[in-house]
Formats: C-alpha cells, structure tokens, sequence
C-alpha cells in the first residue's frame, strides 16, 4: 500500500508545500512540476502520480510558488513563466530528496506539465543525477539553450488536437542531443480532458520512467 503525507520543504528561505507518496519498495521517484498557474493539487497530475505510484515509483507533488507567490501569480500571470526560478525549485527539491534517507538511493525522474516542462528539462540540464523526464502537454521550449545539455531520455507528450504546442515540441526536440521521443495521443486537446486521453498520458508516462528509473540487474 503506498503510504503519502504532506511534507514542507524548506529551500531558499522559502516554504513549499509538497505531497509525497511512497510505494512499497520503490524503483525511483519522480518530481512533479506544475506550470501554469497550477499544484501540487492538479487533479490530472495527482492521477499520473496515482498510476506511477500503483506501479511502484515513487511521487513527489510539489508547490513550484509560496503561498504568497502563487497570489501574485493569480492576479499577474508573471511568475509561471518566470523558468529560471522554477527550475530552481526543482533543482533544490531534488537536492531536498538526495538528503532524506528513504528517497536518497532512488533514481529521479521529472515530470513536467506546461511551463512546467520547461523548468524541468531546464533544471535537468545542469544535473548528471535525472535518469528520465517527461513533459505532458508542456513548454519544453523554454528551456532555451539549455535543451542541448539535457542527457535524461525525455518523452514528450502532446495531444492530436493541440497544433501548437505539438510544433513547439516539435521544434524543441530538435535541439535536444539525448534519446527522445514524441508521442501523440490521438483526439487530445491540450488538457487532455477527453475520454481515456489522460489514461493515455499516465500509461505512457509509467512505461517511460518503469524503463528509465528501474534499478541495473545484479
């Protein structure tokens, strides 16, 4: 049974809040980065994290913004595209998981959704310590430069009826120097809020990171 609890995470002298949950035995953990005005309280995230958990990864669902921040960033819209500082997050959170006696032997995967995707392939990009990333429905563009020096595998995934965002990922790839991949999910717009598309995402998602994140046979 996975076990989850709510966790703060101190970094930078600023207080996240984060939901951890942990399977029996897990094979590695992937830290969740919400974009766009969104949490840890993301209902299509929290299912992803709910599919990895039943196939025994590892969560960690976590506030990118203070409480304070994430006020301003509902009145202003600035801070959400504001990557340098969430990829800071991340980067720290991932530091903060390195540091904790039960996550610390686990290989790290990120999974990133919309601005998210970019603070996430951003954050990967200066460590050698991320074994995976995906990015559903996300900006990986804004990663910039930066792309060229991601070497986790990444999975980017977009949907059929998202024209756009599909050629933002689409020209990002191009830029990235690791093993990736792109996978469409047929009549998805981008929310991913039609039937069985966001079962797509989560079961495209596990497949990724129960490839990546697995420990090396003895």
């Amino acid at each position: 049974m996975t076990t989850q609890r709510e966790v703060v995470l101190e970094l930078d002298d600023n207080q996240l809040g984060a939901t951890l949950s942990l399977p029996p035995s897990p094979r590695g953990i992937v830290i969740f980065a919400h974009g766009s005005g969104s949490g840890r309280h993301s209902p299509r995230n929290i299912f992803v994290a709910q599919t990895l958990n039943a196939s025994g990864i590892a969560t960690l669902l976590l506030d990118l913004l203070t409480i304070d921040e994430d006020d301003i960033d509902r009145r202003t819209a600035a801070l959400r595209f504001d990557i340098a500082l969430l990829a800071r997050r991340v980067d720290l959170a991932t530091d903060w998981c390195k540091m904790q006696p039960e996550l610390q032997a686990l290989r790290i995967g990120y999974f990133g959704a919309s601005t998210g995707a970019g603070a996430a392939l951003l954050a990967a990009s200066t460590r050698d310590d991320v074994d995976a990333v995906v990015s559903r429905g996300g900006r990986p563009d804004l990663a910039g430069d930066a792309l060229g020096d991601v070497e986790a595998p990444t999975l980017l995934i977009v949907g059929e009826r998202d024209p756009k965002v599909l050629e933002m990922n689409r020209t990002a790839a191009a830029q990235l120097r690791t093993h990736f991949e792109i996978a469409i999910v047929p009549g998805a717009t981008h929310l991913f809020e039609e039937p069985g598309t966001l079962e797509r995402v989560a079961e495209l998602a596990v497949r990724w990171f129960v490839r990546y994140l697995s420990p090396a046979p003895a």
